[in-house]
């Protein structure tokens, strides 16, 4: 018999997540809402400009729409995987 999953609690605020978290057990939970999140940790220094024609960047746009992210950290986002491949290969 499957135990039924509790829902996850509201959380007002970084600091009631990080109470939480310390002290829940996470697996009486429903985290299937979840999805993964990337953090950006390293400091942008450094900036690129560039030109596009217009359908291009609206196709991007687009897809960084659906994957829920800022279309300029989505092209970041390609070029790092884009790297990482090289790297493997």
């Amino acid at each position: 018999m499957k135990t039924k999953l509790k829902p996850m609690p509201s959380l007002p605020s970084d600091a009631a997540a990080e109470d939480f978290v310390a002290h829940a057990d996470l697996t009486a939970f429903d985290l299937s809402g979840f999805k993964p999140m990337r953090f950006e940790l390293e400091a942008k220094s450094a900036a690129m400009h560039l030109r596009l024609p217009q359908a291009l960047l609206d196709a991007v746009k687009h897809r960084a729409q659906e994957h829920g992210l800022p279309y300029t950290r989505y092209v970041r986002l390609l070029l790092e995987n884009d790297l990482a491949q090289a790297r493997k290969s």
